[in-house]
């Protein structure tokens, strides 16, 4: 487990992963760190979620039940675009290939993190995401 902590509080979370206990560990991971976590476990899940729950930042599965995670990031993108937001992305997946990456960062997420996924890794991708939408907005 990561030795630092890393103070996200008040930050905004959506997860999206098909596996329920990924979805308790990452929930409970970010909350201690002082993290608001919504989860999902498919995208018509998160995009329902969504219209009530404004996240800072999605990180989302790109394998799920119903469709695609790089569907979902494109849904999601359209919506928060109509409310002149941008919403962050982080990809986990099993899908490893330097050609996986390649595309899920053409797809428009930020970041890849291979499964099984690292909790510091998945933490400083977090951390770094925050800087950067903080960066954007104020470029807005």
């Amino acid at each position: 487990m990561y030795s630092q902590s890393i103070h996200l509080d008040n930050l905004k979370l959506l997860i999206v992963d098909d596996d329920s206990d990924t979805r308790e560990i990452l929930t409970l991971l970010f909350e201690l760190e002082g993290a608001e976590i919504i989860s999902a476990g498919s995208a018509h899940e998160a995009i329902e979620i969504i219209s009530n729950f404004k996240p800072d930042i999605l990180i989302s599965d790109i394998s799920l039940p119903d469709e695609d995670g790089y569907w979902l990031l494109r849904k999601v993108k359209n919506l928060e675009a109509l409310k002149g937001r941008w919403v962050p992305a982080i990809a986990m997946t099993g899908w490893a290939s330097a050609a996986d990456q390649e595309y899920s960062l053409k797809a428009g997420f930020q970041k890849h993190l291979c499964k099984p996924i690292n909790l510091d890794e998945l933490l400083f991708a977090v951390a770094s995401l925050v800087n950067l939408n903080q960066y954007v907005m104020a470029k807005c």
